[in-house]
């Protein structure tokens, strides 16, 4: 309620320029899933996933909003960012004007020399069978990346054909994927931005993470005041 409270009361969002939907999977209970069911109706912003929601199986949230940002939308730009985070549609609109590509391109907080986590009791614990590899291939941190059109085209099309590679970590295995795309010749364009804040907020940010619904709603009061 939060997100559409605030930062989906920009005018790009309100006019449908942009779209902003809520990817949500099942839950165990059956009350909590027919007060979703009942909410999207309401709302007409909520994707139910026929999945029970457990944080490694984000993947399959993201593979669905490449489908729907091309095969329901047609979108120019494919957005995934998570419900925590308050995102500035303003200056991000403008960051892609200004980078002016609409092919090839992840655009986020890019990691281009990060390792597999290898401890067990890590969150990102990853196998050496999993990624035999001593490092990643180029990838955004999952808490806001952009992708356009055409590579989320090329996720959707490999993924009708069973040729995804399945990695637990989705904002990695979109850098895996991306990574075979450049292999296989897409020409491909990182486009790093510092102004996504992992966590907290600072001037100048385009997307802060960890927010309150409280925290929220005092960057948006300070937007409306301020921009």
């Amino acid at each position: 309620m939060v997100v559409r409270r605030t930062w989906m009361q920009y005018d790009v969002v309100c006019s449908g320029k942009v779209v902003v939907r809520f990817f949500v999977g099942l839950h165990k209970n059956e009350v909590v899933n027919e007060e979703l069911w009942n909410e999207g109706r309401t709302y007409g912003d909520i994707q139910l996933m026929p999945l029970v929601d457990y944080y490694s199986l984000i993947l399959w949230k993201t593979i669905a909003i490449c489908i729907y940002g091309t095969n329901v939308l047609s979108a120019k730009y494919i957005m995934k960012t998570d419900d925590y985070a308050f995102v500035r549609v303003d200056e991000i609109l403008l960051s892609l004007r200004q980078v002016n590509i609409s092919h090839g391109l992840l655009y986020g907080r890019v990691n281009s020399d990060s390792q597999p986590h290898r401890d067990p009791y890590s969150k990102w614990y990853i196998t050496s069978e999993e990624w035999p590899e001593e490092s990643y291939s180029p990838w955004a941190h999952g808490l806001e990346y952009i992708v356009s059109q055409d590579i989320a085209k090329e996720i959707y099309r490999k993924h009708k054909r069973g040729e995804l590679k399945v990695f637990k970590l989705e904002d990695v295995a979109m850098g895996i994927w991306i990574n075979e795309m450049k292999k296989e010749g897409f020409d491909v364009t990182y486009q790093n931005d510092g102004r996504i804040l992992v966590e907290g907020c600072e001037d100048g940010y385009v997307v802060a993470h960890y927010q309150e619904p409280r925290q929220m709603m005092c960057l948006w009061d300070k937007f409306q005041k301020t921009k």
